[in-house]
């Protein structure tokens, strides 16, 4: 695993954009940690975020299904369909609801990198 660590954020190489399937989702291995990533063709974005569902504490949400609500980009959980944005990481279904965790995602030279937090490795 090659890192590099800037502005408090340590960046990692998490895979090359063709192993990430167009407007879905794969999870990845940090640490003990999962993160799912996902990417969207039509706007070239990419997200991340946990990959373990907050509501039942199941990591699946790399297996959601992706798509947008009001133009925010939104991934709903492939089990009970509580949506959240990627974005910010919050319940699009009920504002009282646990949110997830987000990460910057950065591409250079067809390689993704995902930024965690220094002392708050991974959720």
């Amino acid at each position: 695993m090659s890192t590099l660590s800037t502005t408090g954020i340590t960046w990692f190489f998490a895979c090359k954009t063709t192993d990430v399937p167009a407007n879905g989702g794969v999870c990845i291995k940090f640490k003990e940690e999962q993160i799912a990533l996902f990417y969207f063709t039509r706007s070239d974005a990419w997200y991340a975020t946990q990959n373990l569902c907050p509501h039942r504490q199941q990591m699946a949400l790399s297996r959601g299904m992706t798509g947008s609500h009001q133009g925010e980009p939104k991934v709903a959980c492939p089990f009970h369909k509580k949506t959240f944005s990627l974005a910010d990481g919050r319940c699009l279904n009920d504002e009282h609801e646990c949110s997830l965790t987000t990460y910057p995602v950065r591409t250079e030279d067809d390689r993704v990198y995902i930024g965690v937090r220094e002392n708050e490795e991974a959720y």
